[in-house]
């Protein structure tokens, strides 16, 4: 819900990082790569109790997701990259409710499961949609610098992002802001889904034998 807004506050800063970046031949892809070690770092962190140390990390880490898509359009903009920084990206949103597991398994380990049973609602439906949109050529107007259809929803980036510093600053509440965020994301899910059927049921059939 808030992407689109922190994009926009953002991106001069990001966009004049990335020409510096762009012009020392850091790729889009070591980036990547590196944000996500810095969030399996802050997942480590945290599975030791060091949850403000934590909350650092996964800054950096973010601050490298956001820096890579914007070196990549200062080089060169590939689907490899765009499939690595997406798939890197839910394997550290996941990481990280697993870690708090890990930590606390008596306090966290059921929040954890109902969170993490959440982000498997919404990246599924971000998913399916962006892979049905790209096979009828949709345009997202809405975020055209992105390598697929970016659907969006209640909850982005910007607000799990809010949301596992939260933990990670009062990592005691953890079970309860876990709750709230997953049931967030369930109407992120439902929406989507909802959306979905829509822009998908009202455009051109499918030719026969093809399974939605």
């Amino acid at each position: 819900m808030l992407d689109r807004a922190a994009t926009a506050l953002i991106k001069p800063l990001v966009d004049r990082a990335a020409r510096l970046l762009a012009g020392w031949h850091v790729s889009a892809n070591h980036l990547s790569v590196l944000g996500f070690g810095l969030g399996m770092v802050a997942a480590a962190l945290i599975i030791r109790g060091h949850f403000l140390a934590a909350a650092a990390t996964i800054v950096l880490s973010r601050v490298c997701d956001a820096l890579d898509g914007a070196v990549a359009r200062q080089t060169q903009v590939t689907d490899a990259g765009g499939f690595l920084d997406i798939a890197l990206d839910f394997l550290f949103y996941a990481a990280i409710p697993l870690a708090f597991a890990v930590a606390d398994p008596a306090r966290n380990a059921l929040a954890a499961a109902v969170l993490l049973a959440a982000f498997i609602g919404t990246m599924s439906s971000f998913l399916a949609f962006a892979v049905l949109a790209a096979k009828r050529h949709m345009n997202n107007l809405a975020y055209p610098d992105k390598s697929f259809y970016f659907l969006g929803g209640l909850t982005e980036a910007t607000e799990t992002l809010a949301f596992l510093l939260a933990m990670c600053l009062w990592p005691q509440q953890f079970a309860l802001l876990a709750y709230v965020f997953a049931a967030l994301c369930a109407v992120t899910t439902g929406t989507r889904i909802w959306w979905g059927w829509r822009s998908f049921a009202s455009s051109a059939p499918m030719d026969p034998g093809e399974h939605p």
